[in-house]
């Protein structure tokens, strides 16, 4: 996980790309917590010993497929309110259309099973 720019422009500012704050408004975060950058932690597989690194003491092994509980680590998870990433409260997902039921038309006859072709028959050849 990388951590978001600081300074004066945030990935959904368009004050800078108008050069006014007519929509600055609208569409900048109110308040965008800072959250710590995440610590590279290296340890050694409790089930199977492998070595493995992970990110603020929370591990998953590749070999064994071993993961530590989410309790354990360096320091508490963020709520999903404290995400800068997640969409606003008023904002849903579009409602999918439902996909249409195949058609079986009654017009058209199943396929009729393939006959061999006219002529004589291929004779296996044996060893010998």
């Amino acid at each position: 996980m990388t951590r978001r720019p600081t300074g004066a422009h945030r990935p959904g500012s368009s004050e800078r790309l108008y050069g006014d704050d007519s929509c600055a408004e609208s569409t900048a975060p109110l308040h965008v917590p800072e959250l710590a950058a995440p610590e590279l932690t290296e340890a050694e597989c409790r089930r199977c010993g492998t070595y493995i690194a992970g990110l603020d003491g929370r591990y998953a092994c590749g070999v064994c497929g071993w993961v530590n509980d989410h309790s354990e680590g360096h320091r508490r998870l963020p709520r999903a309110d404290e995400d800068p990433d997640r969409p606003p409260k008023g904002r849903r997902r579009p409602r999918q259309l439902p996909e249409p039921a195949p058609e079986l038309s009654a017009e058209m006859p199943a396929e009729p099973p393939a006959e061999p072709p006219p002529g004589p028959r291929p004779v296996p050849v044996t060893g010998g």
